[in-house]
């Protein structure tokens, strides 16, 4: 599924997943993809989706596999693992067929972390009303911030538990065996540099809507007198001087700003990570010097050799 998310770049994909329930657990065995023309918002099944499904299960039941359909999985292309409305909307159709679960795969940020970012999901019931939503405060792009969260309160997530059987330890074999190299080789900065871009450039919009938000009269933001003997302002205190021993106290600014220096860490941490394994790598198998220049070997050095194809 993570391979399928991350073939199609900053477009979201779709495929059906196959397995069977096992108490309260719904176990996947295997994902087929859908012929589903996907865009960087959504991703909708039509009725090409529905007759390839069916096609599909046809044929699986005639190579003597009975698996049935436990649900579906898309990709959100860096932005998180959530439901937007149109998700919510097609995961209520899945579970009117049975036992079904939402997954939603970020392959930019599976890249970025080196971990499989995952999460998975079921509607409530349409009449019935969670006592609080538990809503994953990961950052989001601004142009997604609009519809995260918006229908938390229809949807909970479930927990996610990875099992290999021992022919899926086989294969694993192999195919690390086949590419390893190319396992080692791969830098994250630059296979995931679009994503990282997109991240910094959302960031420097959130800074500077917050500081818009800041420089407004009354946008969040209240004026109070320091008292005398409060001395200084510590640097890290949250707190700054204005025009001599006035202080700000922030509120829906700060928190803005606060929120903003919390996303800033994690992209630092990502890309500080990525230059260390750079340096290790060059480290352990040497390569292109430190300073980044090649250096020739002088002429005597080729003539010790004692002709041109020796040097």
């Amino acid at each position: 599924m993570t391979m399928h998310a991350r073939s199609g770049g900053t477009l979201e994909v779709m495929g059906m997943m196959q397995g069977y329930i096992d108490g309260t657990a719904i176990v996947v065995t295997d994902a087929f993809r859908l012929p589903v023309e996907g865009t960087e918002t959504r991703v909708n099944a039509q009725g090409e989706a529905d007759e390839y499904l069916i096609q599909y299960l046809s044929h699986c039941r005639d190579e003597s596999r009975q698996e049935n359909v436990v649900g579906w999985y898309h990709s959100h292309p860096g932005y998180g693992c959530w439901l937007s409305g149109i998700d919510v909307e097609t995961q209520k159709l899945q579970q009117m067929q049975g036992p079904m679960a939402a997954i939603v795969i970020d392959p930019d940020r599976t890249i970025s972390a080196g971990k499989v970012e995952i999460g998975a999901f079921r509607t409530y019931p349409e009449d019935y009303v969670p006592a609080s939503t538990n809503r994953d405060d990961q950052a989001v792009p601004m142009n997604k911030a609009e519809d995260f969260g918006a229908h938390a309160s229809k949807y909970y997530a479930l927990e996610v538990e990875h099992f290999k059987s021992t022919l899926d330890n086989k294969l694993m074999d192999l195919l690390w065996n086949k590419y390893w190299v190319q396992t080692l080789a791969q830098n994250p900065l630059l296979t995931n540099r679009d994503f990282s871009s997109s991240q910094m450039k959302d960031l420097g919009q959130r800074v500077r809507d917050a500081a818009g938000v800041v420089s407004r009269p009354g946008g969040g933001l209240e004026r109070r007198r320091a008292p005398a003997s409060d001395g200084p302002v510590a640097a890290n205190s949250g707190a700054s001087v204005v025009g001599g021993g006035g202080g700000v106290k922030g509120t829906v600014g700060q928190q803005k700003f606060e929120r903003i220096l919390r996303d800033v860490g994690q992209v630092a941490a990502k890309e500080k990570a990525g230059l260390m394994a750079s340096e290790v790598k060059q480290g352990i198998f040497g390569g292109v010097p430190r300073c980044g220049c090649r250096h020739e070997a002088p002429a005597s050095a080729a003539k010790a050799e004692g002709s041109d194809e020796g040097a």
